[in-house]
C-alpha cells in the first residue's frame, strides 16, 4: 500500500495531503483579514508557496486550481497578482467563482493540486 502523507492534520482537514507524487492543498485563506483583495491574494499565494516547499515541489508543477472570491468583481485585481505569480506557460486548469465565505472578511480562497 502506498503511503499517504498528511501535513498538520486536525479533526476536519489537513494543510496538504501527498499521495503517489501528487500534493493536494487545503483551501488557503489570508490571516490578516483587514487587507483588501490584493493584500489577501498576495498572502494566500505566499502561503501556497510555503506549503509546496514543505512537500518538495513548487508552483512550476501546478496542475489544477480552484479559486473562490467573495465578490466576483474582484477577479481582475486577483488575476493581476495570480498572473504575476504563475511561471511562464505554467497556468493550471482553473475555476474561479463567487462564493459565500465562512468568514465574510475572507475575500479569496485558493486550493491547488500539484505534482512532484
Amino acid at each position: 500500500m502506498s503511503k499517504i502523507i498528511r501535513t498538520e492534520p486536525n479533526k476536519i482537514l489537513s494543510k496538504a495531503v501527498e499521495y503517489h507524487g501528487f500534493v493536494f492543498l487545503q483551501g488557503c485563506t489570508a490571516q490578516d483579514l483587514s487587507k483588501d483583495i490584493s493584500g489577501q491574494t498576495a498572502e494566500v499565494l505566499a502561503a501556497i508557496d510555503e506549503i509546496l516547499e514543505t512537500h518538495g515541489t513548487d508552483k512550476t508543477r501546478l496542475l489544477q486550481a480552484q479559486i473562490w472570491l467573495k465578490d466576483i468583481r474582484d477577479r481582475d485585481a486577483m488575476n493581476k497578482l495570480w498572473s504575476e505569480w504563475l511561471p511562464e506557460d505554467g497556468a493550471p486548469a482553473r475555476a474561479c467563482v463567487q462564493a459565500n465565505m465562512a468568514d465574510p472578511r475572507h475575500l479569496v480562497e485558493i486550493m491547488v493540486t500539484v505534482c512532484k
